[in-house]
């Protein structure tokens, strides 16, 4: 991955984001993407919409990657000057307490720290339970309600991990014939918000790509980073009003199968085995025609890819299928271990090979191809 191209995703994923107030995000994905661009359009959510004409007008390409990241928002501030918080996006309490946080104001970012009644303090049976988010609060050093507001927080305010991005990098085997066998190096990324900043960043990328590279692609290519989906997928329905796709591939992570106590049919897909093709969940049964064209261009050009599936939960496309009179939709997501907490981690080798299928594919999404799969 080049060096610009790794900056732009470190800025993703420190940046700050959650449902409903995603604008540093989309403006730092619309000032990164107007070079490769034809046309720019929003919606009125606040999702980025970025076309790049081939060499027909249709069919048309969505590609999705919502830019919202789970956190939190301010719910009180008490007489001790202590914060309450409901979140935003699905959280497990155990991956809270000892956190760090930041609080943004109209005024500044505000750092804090998620805590609970000391442990020390609890009785033999409390220590025995699960603290649950509505027994934590936000610490941010103060010691009664003015000194709070005098920092000028209020209710409403967002608040996301406070996390950094990092990159490692580290030697890979394979098990073969009982014998470990070294395939080089491999680099890890290491971050919050990878749901779904990937997504969208993959987008950009192959808009990107097409435009420097001069790659032909028969049919106009539109990303977009969608809001709100955390949520309840709310900007996709809009986005994917304005785009009026004929193809959708919404691009994001995957839950990585490869740790303790998953067992191997909870989920599929491994990190740095490439990306996974999502063939079922809760929100969408994906077009069969698109997956078996997306299955079969992997194998043609050497691109690793998983089938993976998931029994609940749902992404963009689970709305994007159904706009309109419809739109053949599938989705690629990016194993990646430890998604809705403070820090996850992904493969860039997966990265990349889903860039370069998602090309792959547009390269070969001509009208005739497109039409055939809704044909009866």
């Amino acid at each position: 991955m080049r060096e610009k191209s790794l900056k732009f995703l470190e800025s993703l994923s420190n940046g700050f984001g959650p449902s409903g107030f995603e604008r540093e995000i989309i403006r730092m994905i619309k000032e990164y993407i107007v070079p490769y661009s034809d046309k720019i359009e929003q919606d009125k959510l606040g999702s980025l919409i970025y076309h790049k004409r081939g060499s027909s007008e249709s069919p048309v390409i969505l590609l999705p990657g919502h830019v919202d990241e789970v956190g939190f928002v301010v719910s009180s501030i008490n007489q001790q000057g202590f914060l309450t918080f409901n979140p935003v996006g699905g959280w497990f309490d155990q991956v809270l307490l000892g956190q760090r946080v930041i609080i943004r104001t109209l005024k500044r970012d505000i750092q804090g720290i998620i805590a609970a009644k000391p442990p020390h303090l609890m009785t033999a049976e409390e220590r025995t339970k699960v603290v649950t988010k509505t027994k934590m609060f936000i610490d941010i050093g103060c010691s009664n309600k003015k000194e709070v507001e005098e920092l000028g927080i209020r209710v409403g305010d967002a608040i996301v991990p406070r996390s950094r991005f990092s990159v490692m990098t580290k030697k890979a085997y394979e098990l073969k014939n009982g014998e470990e066998i070294e395939l080089g190096d491999r680099e890890l990324a290491i971050g919050k918000a990878f749901d779904d900043r990937i997504g969208a960043f993959i987008g950009a990328e192959v808009i990107r790509r097409l435009k420097e590279e001069k790659i032909q692609h028969p049919n106009t290519v539109v990303g977009a980073a969608t809001t709100q989906e955390e949520v309840g997928l709310r900007g996709a329905r809009t986005a994917a009003w304005v785009a009026d796709p004929d193809v959708c591939i919404t691009l994001e992570v995957d839950i990585a199968g490869d740790v303790p106590g998953i067992e191997s049919h909870e989920a599929l897909t491994m990190m740095g085995k490439g990306p996974g093709l999502l063939t079922f969940d809760s929100s969408m049964i994906p077009n069969q025609g698109l997956k078996e064209f997306i299955i079969d261009t992997a194998q043609k050009n050497n691109i690793p890819l998983q089938l993976s599936q998931m029994k609940g939960g749902g992404t963009d496309a689970g709305v994007i299928h159904l706009v309109r009179a419809g739109c053949p939709s599938i989705v690629l997501g990016i194993p990646t271990r430890h998604i809705h907490s403070h820090v996850g981690i992904l493969s860039l080798d997966d990265v990349d090979n889903c860039i370069s299928l998602v090309i792959a594919v547009i390269k070969g999404l001509d009208k005739n191809i497109v039409d055939s799969f809704i044909k009866i």
